[in-house]
C-alpha cells in the first residue's frame, strides 16, 4: 500500500520525523512543525491511532509543496522503523516522543508489561537513531531531541518502569551527543514535569490540585509549551548538545 501523503505549509528547510504524534505532546509538536512552514517533509508516526494523525493534517492547504506523511506501526520493531527510511528517506531532525506509562507497584508489574514499556519508551529510540543516524552522519548535520521526564532524574513511586526508561533516555542522550558531535549532530532531551495530557488522566481532580499546589508556578505545563521548547531547541547554537533540559515550573 502506498504511503498516505498530505500537503502542508511551504517554506522548505529540513525533513523532520516526529514519533508519538497522535496525541499529547507529540500532537502539539506536529502542529508546531506544520504551522511553522519550515519543513519540506514532515513524517508523523504513531502506533495505534493513525486516524488522529490523518485528521491532524487533512485540513492543511492543498496549494503548497511541503509534504506531510502519516505512518503507523510499532517503533519497538526495527523492521518497521527501517520501512520508514525506505518509504520516506533520510531526515535531518528526529523528535523521539513515543512513550507509554504504567502506574502501580513494581511487585504487581508483569514481565510482559515491563518488556512493553521498555520497548515503547527506550528500544524505539535506539531503533530510530540506529536507522537514521547513518544519513545524518553522511550529511554531517542533524538534530535529535528526546522527550524525557523529571522522573528520569529523581524517580517516581509507583512508576518504577517509566522512571527507569526516562533515566536511560537521559544517559542515552548524553552519551550519543558525545559520539556524534564530531559529525555535526546535536542530541538533547527535554524533561517535562507534569503535563496536561491524557497520560495523566488516571489522576483525580483532587490529586491534580494537590500536585499543582506543590509546583511553584502553580499549574501543569501545557503540551503546547513543551512543543514550543522543542521548536526553540532545534534553533539553539551547535554548541548546545548533550543537555537534559528540565521543564517543570520549579517543581523538582
Amino acid at each position: 500500500m502506498p504511503p498516505n501523503r498530505y500537503l502542508c505549509y511551504n517554506v522548505p528547510m529540513n525533513n523532520i520525523l516526529i514519533s508519538g504524534a497522535s496525541r499529547g505532546i507529540g500532537r502539539e509538536i506536529a502542529l508546531s512543525a506544520i504551522s511553522s512552514g519550515r519543513y519540506n517533509r514532515i513524517i508523523l508516526s504513531c502506533h495505534h491511532e493513525r486516524d488522529r494523525l490523518e485528521e491532524l493534517v487533512q485540513d492543511m492547504p492543498d496549494d503548497t509543496t511541503t509534504e506531510c506523511f502519516v505512518t503507523s506501526g510499532d517503533l519497538g520493531d526495527i523492521s518497521y522503523v527501517q520501512s520508514i527510511l525506505q518509504d520516506y528517506g533520510n531526515v535531518d531532525i528526529i523528535i523521539n516522543n513515543a512513550a507509554i506509562s504504567t502506574v502501580g507497584l513494581l511487585i504487581d508489574l508483569t514481565p510482559d508489561e515491563w518488556s512493553r514499556i521498555i520497548s515503547t519508551n527506550l528500544t524505539s529510540i535506539y531503533n530510530v537513531c540506529h536507522t537514521f543516524l547513518p544519513g545524518m552522519i553522511s550529511s554531517r548535520k542533524g538534530h535529535i531531541i528526546n522527550i524525557s521526564s523529571v522522573w528520569g532524574e529523581v524517580g517516581a513511586s509507583c512508576e518504577v518502569a517509566y522512571s527507569a526508561t526516562k533515566g536511560a533516555i537521559n544517559s542515552f542522550t548524553r552519551a550519543l551527543a558525545k559520539e556524534v558531535a564530531p559529525s555535526g549532530i546535536q542530541v538533547n532531551a527535554i524533561a517535562p514535569g507534569i503535563v496536561d495530557t491524557e497520560m495523566n488522566s488516571h489522576l483525580s481532580e483532587e490529586e491534580l490540585e494537590d500536585i499543582c499546589q506543590s509546583i511553584p508556578i502553580g499549574r501543569m505545563a501545557s503540551p503546547g509549551e513543551v512543543a514550543d521548547a522543542v521548536m526553540r531547541l532545534i534553533d539553539m547554537p551547535a554548541y548546545v548538545t548533550g543537555e537534559i533540559i528540565r521543564m517543570d515550573g520549579g517543581w523538582i
